[in-house]
């Protein structure tokens, strides 16, 4: 809340100087902008006490600030250090009222651009095919094609058109075996439960199943109610627990590392794999990519994640890269094949600069 707070009084101040052409435009641009600002938090609280059409409202134009935010407080601070360098240096004229003015326009509507772009790449999704071989034997068929989505993030933005959307991916791919790492839930399960969502997945089916991982945002949401609603759309959650998969694939689901703040912490990898059979193929789910060197221990064959969104708006990739081995994208490390996803949908606002959305199939042949 500071952080938030502070950031917004220094877009003010800044976007006052630029907006107090009249006392008109000035009484304007106060109450707009403190409502705007205000609606994020007020959407989240809307949302957790009584969701509706119109906390989700409220709730998606706060998240679409949060967007400019980052983008005009980028444009302000350079903004600001040009005026620093001016005031050493002087070389810029003198800056009348309209002209201020002008400038806050141009900037406005440069930032609004890249947003509605970044909300129109957020809808893109990539479907991306990704060929492996693992030198392992198989009772079934040596061939199986695995789709795996991350962050899918339904709730108040996320919803039945992206899902549906979801559902068009998976039957046109026909994938033996569906994944979804972590974060298929938003937070709060109350819009998800008003609206619906979740049906959809319902009706995918594939001959080796539909697994799913615990996210961080499933235990943000409260555990206790998002897993009974994840057990009810006929898709097997997977908690510190390992199946073995008609054709021997023997599939992983870690806890996210959120469940230690509240509960049990999670299953060291080890001791998850303890009883598995090293000679048949082992693939882990596991949220969030932290310790990759762990898997690479423990001879994994297929480690895949999410959770990072590559930053979902440029610059905070930089970030990502910063906290994570692999903040994105395909990495082998010694026998073992990592991936982690950029997530299908958003959070906060459904904007994406620098990164698409997408959809894994896994071609796997063994050998």
């Amino acid at each position: 809340m500071l952080i938030y707070s502070s950031a917004n009084y220094y877009l003010f101040v800044r976007g006052l100087q630029a907006f107090s052409l009249t006392q008109s435009y000035r009484r304007w641009y106060i109450v707009i902008f403190w409502t705007v600002a205000a609606s994020f938090i007020a959407g989240n609280f809307l949302e957790r006490l009584a969701s509706s059409v119109l906390s989700e409202w409220i709730y998606r134009i706060g998240s679409f600030w949060i967007a400019y935010m980052l983008y005009l407080g980028m444009a302000v601070i350079l903004i600001d250090m040009v005026r620093i360098l001016n005031y050493f240096f002087h070389f810029l004229p003198q800056f009348t009222e309209i002209m201020r003015f002008r400038l806050g326009l141009i900037v406005f509507t440069v930032v609004s651009l890249v947003v509605i772009g970044g909300h129109i790449n957020a809808l893109w999704i990539n479907v991306r095919e990704i060929p492996l071989t693992i030198h392992k034997k198989v009772s079934g068929s040596p061939e199986v094609k695995i789709l795996m989505a991350s962050d899918i993030h339904l709730g108040a933005l996320i919803g039945e058109r992206r899902e549906k959307k979801l559902l068009d991916i998976v039957r046109e791919q026909k994938p033996d075996l569906v994944l979804f790492c972590g974060d298929l839930i938003d937070g709060e399960i109350a819009p998800v439960l008003r609206k619906n969502l979740g049906r959809h997945l319902q009706e995918i089916q594939t001959p080796l199943g539909v697994y799913a991982i615990l996210g961080n945002h499933e235990y943000i949401g409260g555990i206790d109610k998002t897993l009974p609603y994840l057990k009810s759309i006929n898709i097997k959650v997977l908690i510190d627990e390992v199946v073995t998969l008609a054709d021997d694939i023997q599939l992983v689901g870690r806890n996210d590392r959120s469940s230690g703040r509240g509960g049990e912490a999670p299953k060291p990898l080890t001791e998850l794999l303890s009883e598995i059979d090293p000679a048949k193929p082992v693939i882990v789910m596991n949220h969030q990519p932290y310790n990759l060197q762990e898997a690479t221990d423990a001879h994994v064959d297929l480690h895949l994640s999410g959770h990072t969104h590559h930053g979902q708006m440029w610059p905070m990739n930089y970030i990502t890269q910063a906290m994570f081995e692999l903040s994105w994208g395909y990495l082998k490390k010694g026998n073992t094949n990592f991936y982690v996803s950029s997530g299908y949908g958003t959070w906060g606002p459904s904007v994406r600069i620098g990164n698409r959305p997408e959809v894994l199939v896994f071609k796997l042949k063994f050998d």
